[in-house]
């Protein structure tokens, strides 16, 4: 029993990395002389603020930054429900309350990831157009499944002594 607890919370700690790293790098987007992520496009020498990011035309760039940062506060919020639940729920319940959480956070790091798949050449000048996705759009998708099966395994586990 202690290395299925170990292992979910090595599970769960692994995604809250992974999408601290994917909401703060500066790597969602890579051409051969700049970096963009969802502030700012940097050169090899200083960084500005995407064009337009803040007007109505660019709300799913919003959508976008706001679902990763909810995905990432819920994600550290569930760790600390499944502590706290670990401490106080009785023998044999199940740990819902951070099951719903992980869930939620799941779904937030699926809108973020599948609306800046849709759109994220709307939002860039001509000069984004030949480039490839960086890492951190990588770590987002990959952050999406396992947070995923991380509610999956809290919805499942039950506590035993």
């Amino acid at each position: 029993m202690l290395i299925i607890l170990a292992f979910i919370i090595l599970f769960h700690v692994v995604s809250a990395i992974l999408l601290f790293i994917a909401t703060i790098n500066n790597v969602w987007w890579v051409t051969d002389k700049f970096t963009m992520d969802l502030w700012y496009h940097c050169n090899t020498t200083d960084c500005y603020d995407i064009p337009h990011s803040a007007t109505n035309e660019a709300a799913y760039l919003q959508a976008v930054q706001a679902s990763l940062i909810l995905a990432t506060i819920l994600c550290c919020v569930g760790f600390f429900a499944f502590i706290l639940q670990l401490f106080r729920l009785k023998q044999g319940e199940r740990f819902v309350f951070t099951a719903i959480i992980q869930l939620l956070s799941s779904f937030c790091v699926m809108t973020a990831a599948s609306i800046y798949t849709a759109e994220h050449l709307n939002f860039k000048g001509k000069e984004f157009e030949k480039g490839d996705y960086g890492y951190c759009y990588i770590l987002a998708w990959v952050a999406f499944p396992m947070t995923l099966l991380s509610g999956l395994m809290y919805l499942v586990l039950r506590k035993r002594k």
